[in-house]
């Protein structure tokens, strides 16, 4: 089957969603798929206002409308509400395609972080965005209740997955510093809230491995914290083994690639129970969330889980299963023929 993914994430782009659309994209490969990437690298490029590790695709129309008729797609996956998000989503509304849609970030609560604008007005736009959406996909079920109570609609289920032959548990001696040491991996940015994380009053050594807006200035504040920058592969693996405890600070991720990460590395989680932690994590017994952050990562501590409890855990999260997901959720063929 051959498969068309638009997306305004993608590499050298280093975040979740990035590694979620091009593991999924292997994987149906993998398959036996072919499948077709609409992203910015094929396009013009300005950076992101406040984010400009962040690159925005424009004069967009021409090239996807020879990319979509070139391709011939049998199913359209739209993954983002970018430029190149709105601009698939308008070809495909004119010429007849029908398409999914999937929800990856909540970007109305980060504009509302960075901009003051309210979330409301941001989750009409994204309203407007997936309506034509034959189906919108969703990593969890609290991600679901939340977005049906902004009035969205025919949302299903697709899960995140783990390269657990890539995380795993290790050696921890690849780290230095007193432990335990309490790590963070994700985007440095206001929306992630990571200073709720550097404000911790936690024994031993802080480090942050990621990238963004904010890394600068938290350096400054923050000199007795080890920030490392963004890595990947191998060496972002023997960061999360390396560990003693994961902390997820953020309050607006949909689901947390990292947390399964994390975990397949044998590391325990603390967060808040909000949707992505408390899907992942819940009563697992391989984490604590509680509102108060201090408090999680204290119990976590004190009474840590085992490497080999957090692995088995991680487990059941397999690509495959998610990559099934996807394709059970297209809409297939993307332009009905009629008689």
């Amino acid at each position: 089957m051959k498969i068309l993914i638009a997306s305004d994430a993608w590499q050298p782009q280093i975040n979740g969603v990035v590694r979620t659309l091009m593991t999924t994209r292997d994987t149906l490969q993998r398959m036996g798929h072919e499948v077709a990437v609409i992203s910015p690298d094929l396009f013009s490029t300005l950076p992101c206002p406040t984010y400009p590790e962040i690159r925005l695709a424009f004069r967009t129309s021409r090239k996807i409308k020879q990319i979509v008729e070139s391709f011939q797609p049998d199913a359209v996956h739209i993954a983002t509400e970018g430029p190149l998000g709105w601009a698939t989503r308008g070809f495909c509304i004119k010429h007849g395609y029908r398409f999914t849609t999937s929800f990856h970030t909540k970007f109305p609560e980060y504009v509302e972080a960075r901009f003051r604008i309210p979330a409301r007005w941001g989750y009409a736009l994204l309203r407007r965005f997936h309506a034509h959406a034959e189906r919108i996909m969703i990593a969890t079920p609290s991600m679901a209740k939340e977005l049906e109570q902004w009035g969205f609609k025919n949302l299903v289920r697709w899960s995140r997955g783990v390269d657990t032959g890539l995380f795993k548990v290790r050696d921890k001696a690849f780290l230095q510093g007193q432990r335990p040491i309490a790590l963070y991996v994700g985007r440095v940015a206001i929306e992630k809230s990571i200073e709720d994380f550097l404000k911790l009053d936690i024994p031993g050594t802080k480090y942050v491995v990621g990238d963004g807006p904010q890394l600068d200035s938290l350096r400054q504040h923050y000199p007795q914290v080890h920030f490392v920058g963004a890595k990947v592969g191998e060496e972002l693996a023997q960061h999360f083994a390396a560990a003693d405890i994961f902390v997820f600070p953020s309050r607006t991720d949909t689901f947390g690639l990292v947390l399964i990460e994390a975990l397949a590395c044998g590391v325990p989680v603390a967060a808040y129970p909000v949707p992505g932690p408390i899907d992942v994590i819940d009563n697992s017994g391989v984490g604590v969330l509680h509102e108060n952050l201090q408090t999680a990562v204290n119990q976590v501590l004190q009474n840590p889980p085992s490497a080999e409890k957090c692995r088995e855990y991680a487990m059941r999260y397999a690509w495959e299963v998610c990559t099934r997901q996807f394709l059970e959720n297209l809409c297939i063929p993307a332009k009905p023929t009629h008689p």
